[in-house]
């Protein structure tokens, strides 16, 4: 879709490369300028346990978002390896970048100065808090700040954070859609453009209910673990007779009623406590307590066809490896080879587009 492309990528840690990988999904040629006083991408030796026999420099964690790219180890320092990135940016169509606050501009590599030497180029741009904001910026610190730990976890947990880096992956879909915008406008005016996401305003602008909640009601989220603010039963788990853990997402009256029926709880349909969503939300712990007994009592095979056919919304809680056994999650993975070791990592692009 997009083999005719160029793209410089300026960029490390995760999010930069992460609009990357995307690009170089819908075949465009990705070149990748890495540090090779650092050995690269600082994320290629961030390894886990099991890596550390690992003698290749590169990690699982790079590998998960730096499929098929080229790799240029340079020296922005140096004359040379700066023209070389120079000659790259005359012919490219996008540049990706994620510079320390400064750097961009020491290096002559900001918008400003590329588009002397490429005046159609799209320069995609990812900061922390924005421009006014100089910060060192780390996923976990804006799960901090932007209020998705203060909301995540339990009260006997405390605040906890999501286990991956959620803010850097939002702000990478807000710059693919900013440099996909950019993109169509430059097929109509010839234009480049210069594109820009705070991960701040990634994250702030993924509230959405919680925010709502908030701005409209002065309603303030809590640790409330996986349950939802404005539905019960949703995010409720259960752990069944045979050891399984399931969680609900009851939306609707019919859906409830439906489920008590299936497993058995007939007795609660008429219960006054949980006749609408409003009376379930307000008695839920009460509520959640009854049901325990009878999902403790049944086994996950007497209801799971049961439940589809009805149309009840449940899932079955799997850990990574039991994911991966599925056929239809194979399918998204993407291998590449790299030195000795097979790099495996999941699809950016997950779209299916049928042209009519």
């Amino acid at each position: 879709m997009f083999k005719d492309l160029i793209i410089v990528e300026l960029a490390s840690v995760l999010a930069g490369p992460d609009v990357g990988m995307f690009f170089a999904e819908m075949g465009a040629r990705v070149i990748k300028i890495e540090n090779k006083n650092t050995n690269g991408d600082v994320t290629r030796q961030w390894r886990t346990v099991l890596e550390k026999s690992n003698k290749e420099n590169v990690s699982a964690y790079f590998s998960a978002v730096n499929w098929n790219k080229e790799h240029l180890f340079l020296d922005l320092k140096q004359a040379n390896d700066k023209k070389q990135v120079a000659d790259l940016l005359k012919d490219a169509a996008i540049v990706i970048a994620n510079f320390k606050p400064g750097d961009a501009e020491k290096f002559s590599l900001d918008y400003y100065s590329i588009k002397q030497i490429n005046p159609t180029i799209i320069y995609g741009e990812i900061n922390g808090f924005g421009e006014a904001d100089n910060r060192v910026a780390y996923d976990v610190v804006l799960q901090a700040e932007t209020g998705f730990m203060a909301m995540n976890g339990t009260a006997s947990s405390g605040p906890l954070k999501m286990p991956l880096a959620m803010i850097d992956i939002l702000a990478a879909h807000q710059l693919k859609e900013g440099m996909l915008v950019a993109l169509l406008n430059k097929t109509q005016s010839g234009k480049g453009a210069y594109v820009q996401v705070s991960l701040y305003d990634a994250a702030l602008s993924s509230l959405k209910n919680q925010a709502t909640n908030w701005l409209m009601n002065g309603e303030n989220a809590k640790l409330i673990g996986s349950l939802h603010p404005n539905i019960a039963p949703y995010g409720e788990t259960y752990q069944t007779k045979d050891g399984k853990w399931i969680v609900l997402a009851i939306g609707t009256d019919k859906q409830f009623k439906s489920m008590l029926t299936i497993i058995g709880a007939t007795a609660l349909i008429n219960d006054e406590r949980f006749l609408s969503n409003v009376k379930r939300v307000e008695n839920r712990s009460v509520l959640d307590d009854l049901l325990k007994n009878y999902f403790n009592r049944i086994s996950l095979s007497f209801f799971q066809e049961k439940f589809n056919k009805a149309n009840i919304p449940f899932g079955v809680i799997k850990d990574i490896k039991t994911v991966f056994e599925e056929e239809k999650a194979n399918a998204l993975v993407l291998e590449e080879k790299v030195g000795n070791i097979n790099t495996k990592r999941i699809k950016t692009a997950v779209f299916k587009i049928t042209e009519g």
